[in-house]
């Protein structure tokens, strides 16, 4: 379990290609001395295992699920989102994030002109997913939903998240990881199988 508030961001040192998918090599922070083979680190939003380790990087598969369900499937970045799963004395200063990716999104227009606002494409089945206020993940990060109109969602970015994440390098076009809010989609389900049921 993710809060959708990264810690790090870090390079992509290196890929290659196995029989069971691809082998993504990352920089490892200097400050995760107590990284864990077999932990689940976030990677821009995606639930990833470090299956291989050393002093200054380890190794996550990305399997042709991820690949297929996730931004990684169609271009790798030089740089990602991390965070760490959230441990029982942590803060919980985001939102309740899985590092499950629902759909891939892309991003239409950054509107800078009355801050920092990124508008994305979002796949038109998950619009009962988003409401106004609401939370979403947006390639890791925990961020609230400005405005929903047809399958386009707009955020506001806020100065020490555009520092301290990738997001400030996104462009018109690129591909960005989506989780929905996991309470909302709970609720959907239910929703769907009991139509009439009272909340």
């Amino acid at each position: 379990m993710f809060t959708g508030i990264v810690t790090k961001t870090t390079k992509v040192k290196n890929h290659r290609v196995t029989d069971d998918g691809v082998l993504v090599t990352f920089a490892r922070p200097k400050e995760w001395k107590d990284l864990e083979l077999g932990e689940s680190v976030a990677t821009d939003g995606v639930c990833l295992t470090v299956a291989e380790m050393r002093d200054e990087e380890y190794d996550c598969l990305m399997m042709p699920e991820t690949l297929f369900a996730s931004a990684f499937g169609q271009h790798l970045p030089k740089e990602v989102n991390l965070e760490r799963s959230l441990t029982v004395k942590g803060r919980f200063g985001g939102h309740f994030v899985q590092g499950h990716v629902d759909g891939i999104g892309t991003v239409d227009v950054i509107d800078e002109a009355k801050g920092y606002d990124i508008y994305i494409d979002f796949p038109p089945e998950s619009h009962h997913l988003l409401v106004h206020k609401g939370s979403v993940a947006i390639n890791g990060v925990s961020l609230t939903v400005a405005e929903v109109e047809g399958h386009t969602l707009r955020v506001s970015i806020i100065p020490h998240t555009l520092e301290h994440t990738t997001l400030s390098r996104l462009r018109a076009g690129d591909k960005v990881n989506l989780e929905f809010d996991m309470l909302g989609k709970y609720v959907a389900n239910m929703m769907q199988k009991e139509p009439h049921a009272e909340l």
